[in-house]
């Protein structure tokens, strides 16, 4: 309970940036009481706004953590529909456990439950916690990637590849869920999109520092990725490729293969070494960080695809260059639209 009232304030204020009001219903999902701690807090604060407030703790299964253990899109709610329901008459979800890319989040969301991810420990959230400008940079952000037609990035370890955009929306996450059917993650700071599915071609090559999650491991060597039509043809070099190759084929499942979403990193408050000493959560400093370019492999449920597969990497990328149509956004991991930029940084760049 200590901890709980630590964490009431800040807490508190992410609900207030949720616009949870009086009389709206609050539901908390906790597995194998796990963060109920966080629970705890957010059911005060919650009731401090005047909220309803409910909360369900589901009985641990083998599949418990799945963020950590790199198989997403399976979760135990799946077994308790009628749990479902009671969340689709809610206003405003905190997920505890990670719902991300299940059919079950997709579900509660189409009823427009605001669904609020939070998963990183208490040090990181207070770090990187949001701001009311950061929602303005990551829409506009969601905007660019709708208007463009084409997303290309590269670095100079040989990258080069090209997305062609059109088929998918874009999807902002700017840290907080203030919309109705909005799901964002206690922290974020980026918009992603996904090329068309037989539209993403080329090569990416990973340089020592780019980061693989879900493994929260720096690349050590350079991984080279060859792209057609939308899915990894091969994965070429040394001992990371072959993990990266080992994990994918563990899956058994041709959509392993997939290209999933792609975007570039805004928050200025994460760090592209959090993870040299804290590998609790699921990695958002890294996700997040900004002018990292997020390549991404795997399901696109999240942004309206058919692919469900549970094998998913993320992997935020340093020092590169992107391009949306014929206009450079991002040069060598600096980010060139001044609307893009922290009100700190954009007042000196004047």
């Amino acid at each position: 309970m200590d901890t709980a009232m630590k964490l009431l304030p800040l807490f508190r204020r992410e609900l207030e940036l949720c616009r949870v009001h009086p009389n709206e219903t609050v539901g908390i999902l906790t597995q194998g009481l796990e963060r109920l701690e966080y629970a705890q807090a957010f059911s005060a604060a919650a009731v401090e706004l005047g909220a309803k407030v409910f909360h369900v703790d589901l009985p641990s299964y083998q599949g418990a953590g799945a963020e950590l253990a790199g198989r997403v899109g399976q979760t135990g709610l799946g077994d308790h529909p009628l749990v479902v329901e009671a969340f689709k008459q809610c206003d405003l979800l905190i997920d505890l456990v990670f719902l991300l890319f299940s059919k079950e989040q997709l579900a509660i969301q189409a009823a427009n439950t605001r669904i609020l991810l939070c998963v990183e420990p208490p040090e990181t959230l207070a770090r990187m916690f949001p701001k009311e400008s950061d929602k303005r940079r990551v829409m506009e952000q969601k905007q660019m990637l709708e208007r463009a037609k084409t997303l290309r990035f590269t670095n100079d370890a040989g990258t080069d590849v090209t997305y062609e955009l059109g088929q998918y929306p874009a999807v902002a996450e700017y840290g907080f869920a203030d919309d109705p059917g909005h799901w964002d993650h206690f922290t974020s700071g980026f918009a992603f999109t996904g090329g068309n599915d037989d539209g993403v071609n080329g090569v990416v090559v990973l340089q020592p520092g780019d980061i693989v999650f879900p493994f929260k491991r720096y690349v050590q060597e350079p991984v080279r990725f060859t792209i057609h039509k939308g899915r990894v043809e091969s994965i070429e070099g040394g001992l990371d490729a072959t993990i990266i190759s080992q994990y994918m084929k563990s899956f058994d499942d041709p959509n392993a293969y997939g290209i999933s979403h792609i975007g570039f990193g805004l928050n200025e408050r994460a760090r592209w070494d959090a993870l040299v000493t804290e590998t609790r959560g699921i990695g958002m400093d890294g996700r997040a960080f900004f002018g990292n370019v997020l390549f991404s492999t795997g399901p696109n449920a999240e942004i309206g695809g058919t692919n469900d597969t549970a094998c998913h990497l993320d992997i935020p990328m340093c020092n590169c260059s992107l391009w949306l149509d014929d206009v450079l956004v991002v040069k060598r991991g600096e980010i060139l639209v001044p609307s893009l930029l922290p009100n700190e940084l954009a007042r000196s760049a004047k």
